[in-house]
């Protein structure tokens, strides 16, 4: 019988957690520096939605945090570069590409101000000519990736086919840019890019018999799923690095010893669906719980469409 190994960072560390003030828990976990967070773990542990390195601080990220009319100036105006005299050496498409870089391989808990400057290779007080910090930063990176999507409401093959190919984009989206799931979406960041999303979204649901209220549900429904099912599909291909073994190995190491305590008679469904070959690994030996969870998507990709 195989299932999903949520194994973490090294057990044998001292693991705390504490709240700090009325809002963000802390999470002290004493690791070793990795090459990216294991925030991950801590969500599946914790129910929160980051974590830093080494002695690690889970919260959930929010955009929209920063001044309001700055964020949307920059968002919708950009900054307006000087016509004259000499060509600055910095600007705002430069600085956000760099803190989009930092947070793909670094993780967006390291992303700060000083992290993207060092990474320019300037002053960190040079940035705030540009963007007056991180909040704001924030909200004009995840619009900026947004913009890589193409629209989904090509009218060839009707409402699924545009649902399904806006659903693979946004999982695409997800895996070139994991950080992007460690902000809640509770609060839209209201930039150009994401509304035209929503707006190819909608327009993909238009005309089919549903009032304005049935096409967001339909529209957040599919997003919400794929959202999920990416947050399990990273954790899943992160699991073998995090834990040092690998799906084989985690349950050659158990499953002798299970033989000991299951009892078929006490769990006969269980059983049975072991029996069927439900959780034999991939034939051509790809990572079981990798496997499993992308044509789990697949399957409830389509049972999402099916309604």
């Amino acid at each position: 019988m195989r299932g999903n190994n949520l194994g973490g960072p090294d057990s044998g560390r001292d693991l705390t957690a504490r709240r700090e003030g009325a809002g963000d828990v802390v999470l002290t976990h004493f690791v070793e520096p990795m090459a990216r967070p294991d925030w991950l773990y801590c969500v599946r542990t914790f129910g929160l939605g980051r974590a830093t390195r080494g002695c690690e601080r889970v919260t959930t990220e929010y955009s929209g945090r920063g001044d309001p009319a700055r964020s949307l100036a920059l968002l919708w105006e950009g900054r307006k570069e000087p016509t004259r005299g000499p060509k600055p050496g910095l600007s705002l498409e430069r600085i956000v590409r760099a803190a989009i870089e930092v947070a793909d391989a670094e993780g967006l808990a390291v992303t700060s101000m000083r992290r993207v400057a060092e990474r320019l290779g300037v002053g960190a007080m040079s940035l705030y000519t540009y963007v007056p910090g991180k909040a704001e930063l924030l909200d004009v990176m995840l619009d900026t990736v947004f913009g890589e999507e193409p629209g989904a409401d090509d009218p060839a093959g009707g409402w699924r086919a545009g649902l399904e190919r806006r659903a693979r984009q946004d999982s695409a989206l997800y895996r070139r840019h994991p950080w992007v799931l460690q902000v809640s979406s509770a609060r839209s960041v209201l930039g150009p890019n994401e509304i035209a999303i929503f707006e190819s979204s909608l327009r993909t649901v238009s005309g089919i018999g549903l009032d304005g209220g049935e096409m967001v549900a339909v529209v957040s429904l599919v997003g919400g799923y794929v959202r999920g099912a990416a947050q399990g599909a990273i954790e899943a291909a992160l699991a073998a690095q995090r834990t040092g073994l690998t799906d084989d190995q985690w349950w050659a190491a158990r499953a002798p010893l299970l033989e000991k305590y299951f009892d078929p008679a006490r769990y006969p469904i269980v059983s049975s669906v072991q029996q069927s070959g439900a959780f034999d690994g991939p034939a051509d030996g790809a990572d079981y719980n990798l496997q499993r969870t992308l044509d789990e998507f697949e399957f409830g990709l389509q049972r999402v469409l099916d309604g």
